[in-house]
């Protein structure tokens, strides 16, 4: 089921992300690799980054507490809260050199967390051979230097490797996973050693000369400790693809299933999307039809147990992962609901017809307990499509991502909107992370008639395309789109190819601001893949969005809204049929957006 992460580690494919990695001096393991800022740290050590603390006036009140409240989350071995945390507090504080620090090494812990919960991932450790080992490590090298997107960091690369080997020897689940018996100063020792060993290493500029390095890391860790080749070349090989920009990453067996799964919408679990949540898991968005969506859980509400196992006495990969399962299975989820007050009935949802029956039980104030059964799902690429206003033929289509099918769905649903007197139409994309690069590209040459849409530009020629309109087939109807903060990257691209071409009005926020392409390549080792930033996109008028996102042309306060007046990511609850007016449907953007339609219509 879909896991709302950190945006640098979503399981998405070809989306279009943020590049932060300038080329860095080696400075010592986990000094930070980044640009530095006006708060500098005077130095770094220590395998978890511990740092020489900067004096408190140094550096804005807000960013120290954003820092305390990371920290806190780190202390708790909550690693995507603390990943997200950062993430979020770095789009205020950009090149903040402590923010930038520990993201980098809650980003190491995270990734060393999620893989030794795969058992995917456990499986290639145990079997993989320590020749077949190095071979999977040389060929992603060699896919970094042909297809990365800049001239590759060799040294970051090797710092980062180096600083990974030295969280993972010193974490239980690593440790049982390979067998390390050694005491805790051995590793603490074999830890500054590989330090040492990096500090006095001769600069690292090409991809043969990170080789030799991480080689020797291997050897010393097989030495001291008995670490196996196998183990120490994989947190290499992760690392060196997770550390090149945010949004590249090493793919383990079962998450590059998963990514092919997110191709073609489908996949078997719950059919919903998850968040972190102060220990709960957050249901941001359930899919239609699904499992989820059968047993009467919402969006909003909060998973607070599965299996009778509290979710706040585990991370979040790890409470995320006992949701999973095979088809057919079930699982017992304990929901907590925003609403739900002491003397507020518990609501039983009617199974559908021929479905197993899901028992349900007060577990205290405010819970049920909710037995869902794993099924096959199939998101929906178009998850609205209707006529919102009947008296000015105001259409309304909401698209949740960009994948396969949504060209082909969309131009369906257009006719049939079409048909029942369709004379302007709102598509939204609030909380549309992205998608396909084809698919945005084949949804804005639906509306625009001539001109470019988008531009990428990479490293290799390869990487660099201008993708234009065609005039065949395309919908002239009058278009608004509705965009917010969590609208990125394929969602960037058609909201900038319709401004820039003059051919609708954009309502709402400010977008998230992704500006680069990933690609997917499978490895011939191990079932495992790497998604590899490849180049960076531009708008129709030639403007990065990275970092700067798409401005709308009606700016709107409250962008995102949902049924209960709690921000979220998108509009979550579907619009009624002439319910819309001024703030009639409780949802401040979208009323904009069919007060533009009406405009629209009315002029024409």
């Amino acid at each position: 089921m879909p896991i709302r992460l950190p945006r640098c580690l979503l399981d998405a494919t070809l989306l279009f992300t943020v590049l932060a990695v300038p080329a860095a001096a080696q400075q010592g393991v986990l000094s930070s690799p980044y640009e530095s800022s006006p708060y500098k740290a005077t130095s770094a050590r220590g395998a978890t980054g511990d740092i020489v603390e900067i004096p408190a006036a140094a550096l804005p009140q807000e960013a120290l507490r954003r820092l305390d409240e990371g920290r806190s989350f780190e202390s708790q071995r909550r690693w995507s809260d603390a990943a997200a945390l950062y993430e979020e507090a770095l789009r205020e504080f950009p090149g903040d050199r402590r923010l930038q620090e520990r993201y980098s090494v809650s980003r190491l812990h995270l990734s060393l967390d999620q893989r030794y919960h795969d058992g995917s991932f456990v499986h290639a450790v145990r079997e993989l051979s320590a020749p077949d080992s190095y071979d999977l490590y040389g060929e992603l090298l060699a896919k970094i230097e042909s297809h990365y997107v800049i001239d590759p960091p060799w040294g970051e690369i090797a710092r980062l490797g180096a600083s990974a080997v030295q969280i993972a020897i010193e974490d239980d689940r690593f440790q049982q996973t390979n067998g390390v018996r050694a005491s805790a100063e051995s590793l603490r020792a074999l830890s500054r050693e590989i330090g040492s060993l990096y500090s006095n290493w001769p600069p690292i500029r090409s991809r043969q000369e990170l080789s030799r390095f991480t080689n020797e890391v291997g050897r010393l860790a097989e030495q001291r400790v008995g670490v196996g080749r196998a183990a120490c070349v994989l947190e290499f090989t992760a690392a060196a693809a997770n550390g090149l920009d945010g949004y590249s990453s090493f793919l383990t067996p079962d998450q590059l299933r998963d990514v092919y799964s997110q191709i073609e919408g489908n996949f078997v679990g719950l059919g919903v999307e998850l968040k972190a949540d102060n220990g709960a898991l957050l249901i941001v968005r359930v899919i239609p039809g699904s499992p989820a969506e059968k047993a009467g859980i919402v969006a909003n509400e909060r998973i607070v147990a599965v299996d009778g196992k509290a979710t706040r006495d585990y991370t979040t990969d790890e409470a995320a992962g006992m949701l999973t399962g095979e088809e057919g299975s079930q699982v017992l989820v304990t929901i907590e609901s925003p609403h739900a007050g002491a003397n507020q009935p518990h609501l039983v949802a009617k199974p559908a017809a021929g479905a197993a029956p899901r028992a349900r039980s007060q577990q205290s104030s405010g819970q049920r307990v909710v037995t869902v059964r794993r099924e096959h799902v199939d998101v929906p690429s178009l998850e609205q499509s209707r006529i919102i206003d009947p008296d000015y033929g105001v259409a309304y289509v909401r698209i949740p991502v960009f994948q396969k099918s949504t060209s082909r769905d969309l131009e369906t649903a257009l006719w049939d909107l079409h048909r029942q007197g369709m004379r302007s139409l709102v598509i939204d994309l609030r909380g549309n992370p992205g998608g396909l690069l084809t698919s945005s590209v084949e949804l804005a040459d639906k509306f625009v008639a001539q001109g470019a849409i988008v531009s990428t530009r990479g490293r290799s020629e390869g990487e660099d395309f201008d993708y234009r309109a065609h005039r065949a087939g395309t919908w002239r109807v009058p278009l608004v789109v509705l965009i917010d903060g969590d609208s990125a990257s394929a969602s960037e691209i058609f909201a900038a190819a319709i401004r820039d071409n003059r051919r609708g009005t954009l309502v709402g926020a400010r977008s998230f601001g992704k500006g680069s392409v990933q690609g997917i390549f499978p490895m011939s080792r191990a079932g495992a893949g790497v998604r590899l930033t490849t180049a960076k996109f531009y708008s129709p008028s030639g403007q990065p969005i990275s970092k700067v996102g798409v401005s709308p042309d009606i700016v709107v306060r409250h962008a995102t809204s949902s049924a209960d007046g709690r921000q979220t990511t998108g509009y979550r609850g579907a619009p009624e049929s002439g319910a819309a007016g001024s703030g009639a449907s409780g949802d401040e953007a979208l009323d904009k957006a069919i007060e533009t339609a009406r405009r629209q219509v009315a002029m024409r």
